[in-house]
């Protein structure tokens, strides 16, 4: 509780801290680092307002939303989130709208013997891997595929004492990248970044192995800036925000896919 706190804490430092332009302040899931880092770049090239992104699993953003953090928008891995915050009067039905569905991989380091890529699933059988990392369920949707698609395989009862909790999914990367766990359920998004693609192999999970991870974006009733929100949500379904989504591993609507503008 008291790293949650000093978190929102210093949210509101750091909004507080900010110019009073038509900046906007943008709550993120994790696996959206890279792409989310990227869309905002070129918006702001092109004109836009100056995005500053919060990165984090879109339970604790929710949690920090729910508290009063001064996010102008919230993008989260899991659609029920915002509708949540929807039903509570905290955002704006209207600019509800899913972006995308995330993929889930496992994923190990590069120099690893794990034949990853052919075995799947199956390597965290082998008695090399001592430690499997991946999102804490409790709060973030990867980690809440991660369970499901380990039960589909009908492996839980048999790895899940091996398990090393991540706060979200780039932490859980983390974990490998470190050495402190040898395989690690991450976001496609996550292996397919710059600076990280050379750093470990993975496995694209099958689908039918979890839940959809449906994600979605909102504008926050309590935003200041309601019209520069709307412009950047406008923003993200042009041809080419969606198409940076789509290189880091993202489904996007068919419609986004179609706009002219």
């Amino acid at each position: 509780m008291a790293t949650k706190f000093l978190t929102l804490v210093l949210v509101w430092i750091m909004a507080l801290a900010m110019p009073t332009s038509a900046q906007i302040i943008v709550a993120a899931a994790a696996d959206l680092n890279a792409a989310l880092t990227e869309i905002a770049a070129n918006y702001e090239k092109a004109g836009g307002s100056q995005v500053r992104l919060s990165f984090g699993s879109s339970g604790n953003l929710f949690n920090q939303i729910q508290n009063g953090a001064p996010f102008d928008i919230f993008f989260s891995a899991d659609v029920d989130y915002p509708k949540k915050l929807i039903e509570a009067g905290l955002a704006e039905k209207s600019s509800l709208y899913p972006y995308a569905v995330g993929q889930l991989v496992l994923w190990v380091p590069a120099s690893s013997s794990l034949d990853v890529e052919h075995r799947g699933m199956s390597i965290l059988l082998d008695p090399s891997v001592k430690k499997i990392s991946l999102a804490n369920p409790e709060h973030a949707p990867y980690g809440r595929a991660a369970v499901a698609a380990l039960r589909h395989f009908r492996l839980y009862e048999k790895v899940s004492d091996r398990f090393v909790f991540g706060e979200n999914v780039s932490q859980a990367a983390q974990f490998v990248e470190s050495g402190n766990a040898q395989a690690g359920f991450v976001a496609l998004s996550h292996a397919m970044a710059p600076g990280i693609r050379e750093k470990g192999r993975y496995w694209i999970i099958p689908s039918d192995a979890y839940p959809a991870l449906q994600q979605a974006v909102v504008i926050l009733s309590h935003s200041s800036k309601k019209a520069e929100a709307a412009a950047f949500l406008q923003y993200l379904k042009k041809p080419e925000a969606t198409a940076v989504l789509r290189h880091y591993g993202f489904s996007v609507p068919k419609e986004a896919q179609e706009a002219k503008h």
